[in-house]
């Protein structure tokens, strides 16, 4: 697939196989995408782990809190990504600029992430909702969760669903010459 069709057919899913595993090399090549997502400095201000079996299930019911995300219950994998320190020349940058660095960094990963599960023929779904303390507790983080994303086989008869974006009339505006 190239980018264009991996963009087409990356959707949230939300109807996860339970019984199928993911396979240990298709982990991989997604973390390997999600290794070499740009950030600003190149300091990577977040930290991915990965939860299987039990942990995962733990991950997800601390993710489906007043009724939300009841699909997570079936993703095998969960991943949860936690935000790390700057590094020193991002941190001056995101001060003087008063922009903030990691929010955008830990996006851009999630995209690879996703992106590269797509690829690998499995679903993902990018998940805010969650809460915070309980899955630093489970998977022994410090530092401060701010997305978990579950992943998984979708089940039979998943299909593509249209998607629902704005027009590119209303999203770009070009200026200058060309």
């Amino acid at each position: 697939m190239n980018f264009t069709e991996i963009a087409e057919h990356r959707q949230s899913c939300r109807s996860y196989d339970a019984t199928k595993k993911v396979e240990k090399e298709k982990i991989d090549a997604i973390l390997a995408s999600a290794r070499i997502a740009p950030s600003a400095c190149n300091g990577q201000p977040y930290a991915l782990t990965v939860c299987y079996g039990e942990k995962a299930r733990e991950v997800a019911s601390a993710v489906m809190g007043m009724g939300m995300n009841k699909f997570a219950a079936d993703a095998p994998v969960m991943i949860v990504i936690s935000e790390e320190a700057y590094v020193p020349t991002a941190a001056l940058g995101a001060k003087v600029k008063k922009n903030d660095y990691r929010s955008i960094d830990i996006g851009i990963v999630a995209a690879y992430l996703t992106a590269e599960a797509t690829a690998q023929g499995l679903g993902t779904c990018i998940l805010g909702w969650l809460d915070d303390e309980k899955i630093r507790e489970i998977c022994g983080l410090e530092q401060k969760v701010r997305l978990v994303i579950t992943l998984g086989y979708a089940k039979e008869g998943d299909r593509l669903r249209p998607k629902k974006r704005k027009e590119c009339s209303e999203l770009i505006k070009f200026v200058g010459e060309e």
